[in-house]
């Protein structure tokens, strides 16, 4: 359905319907790249538990391209649909791209944060000086580095040049490259490269919630695959340390989607965390 949020008409869809429901609402990953495809397989599952939201943000997917792309609006957006479905709190989910947004809005709607669900994201931009090193010390694919600076650094010139540079990056990011599955994954994408360039021209530089970590109260479960080149289990680590009621799982077979690679593995540590960390929610349900 489209739900115009802050002046923007996005792309929501609604899993688990139910009165009473906690709800838990998930940002994608990928900037310009992205879409719900990813969190409603990711979050989706838990739909007995919660009202799962999944959307496009303004600037990707089907959602309307209009601006700013910036984490302020994001945030925004995402407490723009917490008030929308009528929940005074949420759970707040996301990976990669989806985990800074989510990140942001446990520190700036701490009041309406139940917990928060990372997977394989950073606190600060400082993993997008380490990519380039991790890029190097592979032997998969021979790099075009001036393609892979352009990427990294939002100077995309269009949205065929967005999915030609994407292309070339997906088979660093699985534990075990399966070329036919990676191209699916290309072919299965939505590119707006003015949002992916806003990312990385504006977003990017200024990044870095180190110092606010530890006002994060909700508990904070982070996840990440052992091989993640893009946001290793360093950024996982710096994260856990920070926020004070916080789990760390490390995926030992994945790599940037855990998710996907250990699916089975990753649904049971979710629900183990709610359970554990959640107790009340379960309590609603069960009633």
């Amino acid at each position: 359905m489209i739900v115009e949020i802050n002046g923007a008409n996005l792309n929501v869809e609604v899993l688990g319907e139910g009165k009473g429901k906690p709800v838990l609402i998930a940002h994608h990953g990928g900037g310009g790249i992205g879409n719900l495809n990813e969190p409603k397989a990711t979050y989706g599952p838990l739909q007995d538990i919660f009202q799962v939201i999944v959307f496009d943000a303004r600037g990707c997917g089907l959602s309307e391209i209009v601006g700013p792309y910036s984490h302020e609006q994001w945030t925004a957006d995402v407490d723009g649909l917490r008030k929308w479905i009528g929940a005074d709190k949420i759970v707040v989910a996301g990976g990669s791209y989806g985990g800074f947004i989510s990140l942001e809005y446990a520190v700036r709607y701490p009041e309406h944060t139940e917990a928060v669900l990372l997977r394989d994201t950073s606190a600060d931009n400082n993993n997008f000086t380490t990519l380039e090193e991790n890029a190097k010390n592979q032997d998969r694919v021979k790099i075009n580095w001036d393609n892979f600076n352009r990427y990294w650094s939002g100077h995309i010139r269009d949205d065929a040049d967005l999915k030609a540079c994407w292309a070339e990056l997906i088979p660093l990011y699985d534990f075990h490259y399966d070329p036919v599955k990676s191209a699916a994954r290309v072919e299965a994408g939505t590119y707006h490269h003015e949002a992916h360039n806003y990312c990385f021209t504006h977003n990017k530089p200024n990044y870095d919630l180190k110092p606010v970590l530890n006002t994060i109260k909700a508990p904070t479960l982070v996840t990440v695959g052992r091989t993640d080149w893009v946001t290793p289990v360093s950024s996982a680590q710096i994260i856990a340390d920070g926020v004070p009621n916080s789990r760390l799982v490390i995926f030992e077979k994945s790599g940037h989607s855990p998710q996907f690679e250990e699916y089975d593995l990753f649904q049971d540590v979710q629900r183990e965390f709610i359970a554990d960390y959640l107790p009340h929610l379960m309590e609603k349900v069960v009633r």
